[in-house]
């Protein structure tokens, strides 16, 4: 009977531990994120400084190509939006991640102390 218990542990651990990965890997993927909304917020109040008489160049590829005021005010909006739903789209799965770790813990708590109890009657068997 320990076996068996023994056997579902190590699968819930692995389950866990899963879990664990993929948390860390949304962990990272969120904080790229918040890097390049940093990096987009400074580029829209740079772009606020700038008046109409200003030259705007974009880098495409090795070349840099002159770009329109307003294009390149709306360009980074919505760059800064799309930032924005992706930050709180991660968010969302690490809470669920979260959620699913905290309910693998309460597995394996109580599968350990299931296989605590098998070992305790083998030896008293014995």
């Amino acid at each position: 009977m320990a076996d068996l218990i023994q056997k579902k542990l190590q699968g819930e651990l692995e389950k866990y531990q899963q879990l664990q990965k993929d948390l860390s890997k949304s962990m990272a993927a969120r904080q790229k994120l918040e890097a390049q909304l940093t990096e987009n917020n400074i580029v829209k109040e740079e772009l606020g400084l700038l008046d109409a008489t200003n030259t705007v160049y974009k880098l495409i590829g090795p070349v840099l190509v002159k770009q329109d005021m307003d294009e390149a005010k709306a360009t980074v909006s919505k760059r800064l939006d799309y930032i924005a739903g992706e930050i709180r789209r991660y968010e969302l799965q690490m809470q669920e991640s979260e959620k699913k770790a905290e309910q693998q813990r309460e597995v394996l708590a109580r599968l350990q102390q299931e296989y605590q109890r098998a070992q305790g009657k083998g030896v008293a068997k014995a």
